[in-house]
């Protein structure tokens, strides 16, 4: 009999797109960093980043000139660096400098020895440039972000409104920690004052509900908030803070001694000297622009030069269900697996209430593409494995609440239990109805997986549908003697328990 021949297979996706390297050398007042990415599609993934704190800026207030101490480390820094990219290849290589460079009156004669010594040709970022780079990368890691992105370096702030998923007006003003005074000690009214004054033009320009802090001092004062708070979650890109919470810990930096500061663990101790001062500014710009949420960026320039470096359909791309596919590729059986997966629970999970706004629809798409991330994994860890990886992996896209939501999902996809590991954790981040939704969603790829074998054409053959309080799974005429037998019934009371409704195969 060959009645349940697949005579008509569904129509093969497009092959994967070949991931490529891309390197960042971003020279900054404060930093000199080389970042490795591994670009797949419209996500990226960081494969090696190294940094030294050369501290450019830290003279060009007083002199008007480059740290020679500055100069002697970034030039070693950046001689490792050619170095270590002659093992890489990139295919795509962008060297920028930012505001101490291009406002020394000596950066000229840095950016030559540096094209001597190592043959590296940087590009001078203009300041709307460096603000303008700084938005579209807070733009790759979050494309809905709405508001206003600060950008802080050691020498300068840069400010650009968001506007429709795309920058706005911009502006550089001078309130990096060097151009304030850093490494000096901090003198908090004077300092602030000389903030006021510089931040009051700007105030109705750049108000916002939300602001998007960029740079490595906001991220460490993120870091320090998320110790004071007990927050387990240590995932700084896309960490939330109220107001309140952003300006107590604002004002507890700002007014804490060095000493006080390096007790502190968990604070990078080569910040010390700049972090009051950005703190201080942080604080200001709360006042200033009326902000009702800090939201960290841990994507900024470098990741906007490699955005604006896509083609414009690769740019609308969804990060996260691209971040997902790329995570899942090569381990899985099959690439066509997560997308008919979404195309047969989807329906049936969306017409359920919504719990993430409009996002629902997109997170069932992004699960769906991590079905098959635990198919090399030990069968009696990939539950516990697969869920500490997706609330950890570094896949743009998401927000904290979400991150829990697919671990939890992803870890259902693979086990049976209602206790997911970390529950302090989750419970920190995710409410129970939410918690309840990830393990239905779990349960419908696990229930999808098995009732076809991974097979994305043996899928079709049935349809999944929430009718009132029913759960319905009805095969293809003639194929239910296939489809819906002792393992698939199991599946399915699962899934309509986590529901909480009957349950009806035919």
């Amino acid at each position: 009999m060959w009645r349940h021949a697949l005579s008509e297979p569904s129509p093969k996706p497009a092959p994967a797109e070949t991931g490529r390297q891309a390197a960042v050398i971003d020279i900054g007042s404060n930093s000199v960093r080389l970042v490795v990415y591994r670009v797949e599609g419209r996500a990226l993934w960081t494969v090696f980043n190294e940094k030294a704190l050369a501290g450019l800026g830290r003279d060009l207030v007083s002199t008007g000139r480059l740290s020679p101490e500055g100069v002697e480390v970034a030039v070693a820094a950046l001689r490792r660096f050619s170095a270590v990219l002659d093992g890489w290849h990139p295919s795509a290589m962008h060297v920028v400098a930012t505001a101490a460079v291009r406002e020394a009156e000596d950066g000229p004669d840095f950016l030559r020895r540096v094209r001597e010594e190592t043959g590296l040709e940087a590009r001078v970022l203009s300041g709307p440039e460096e603000a303008r780079y700084a938005a579209l990368g807070v733009i790759a890691g979050q494309p809905d972000a709405d508001g206003v992105v600060g950008d802080m370096g050691g020498a300068s702030l840069e400010l650009v409104r968001l506007e429709h998923g795309a920058p706005g007006e911009g502006a550089t003003l001078p309130l990096g920690p060097f151009a304030l005074g850093a490494p000096k000690a901090l003198s908090v009214d004077p300092v602030r004052k000389a903030v006021d004054a510089a931040l009051a033009p700007y105030a109705k320009r750049f108000r916002a509900q939300e602001f998007h802090a960029v740079g490595g001092a906001w991220r460490n004062l993120a870091l320090l908030h998320m110790a004071m708070a007990n927050y387990p979650l240590r995932v700084a890109h896309q960490y939330q803070m109220s107001r309140a919470d952003a300006v107590d810990v604002a004002r507890f930096v700002a007014r804490q001694s060095r000493h006080s500061l390096e007790g502190i663990e968990g604070l990078s101790k080569k910040r010390m000297e700049t972090l009051p001062y950005a703190a201080l500014v942080l604080e200001a710009l709360i006042d200033h622009l009326r902000l009702q949420r800090v939201v960290v960026s841990a994507y900024g320039v470098r990741e906007g030069l490699l955005l604006e470096a896509m083609s414009p359909e690769v740019r609308r791309r969804e990060p996260l269900l691209e971040g997902c596919a790329a995570l899942t590729a090569g381990r899985g059986l099959t690439p066509e697996l997560g997308p008919a997966l979404e195309r047969w629970l989807g329906p049936a999970l969306s017409s359920l209430p919504p719990l993430f706004g409009g996002r629902d629809s997109i997170l069932i798409a992004a699960a769906c593409r991590l079905a098959d991330l635990g198919s090399r994994l030990h069968p009696d860890h990939r539950g516990s494995l697969v869920f500490d990886q997706v609330l950890r992996a570094p896949i743009a896209g998401m927000n904290h609440a979400e991150r829990a939501f697919l671990a939890c999902a992803a870890f259902a996809r693979h086990s049976g239990s209602n206790t997911t590991p970390e529950p302090d954790t989750i419970s920190r981040v995710l409410s129970g109805e939410r918690r309840q939704r990830a393990r239905a969603l779990g349960s419908a790829i696990r229930l999808g997986c098995d009732l076809s074998g991974r097979n994305a054409e043996l899928l079709a053959r049935t349809t999944l549908a929430i009718d009132g309080e029913t759960l319905k799974l009805t095969a293809d005429p003639g194929w239910a003697d296939m489809l819906l037998g002792e393992q698939t019934a199991k599946r399915a009371a699962t899934l309509a328990s986590t529901l909480k409704v009957d349950l009806s195969l035919t």
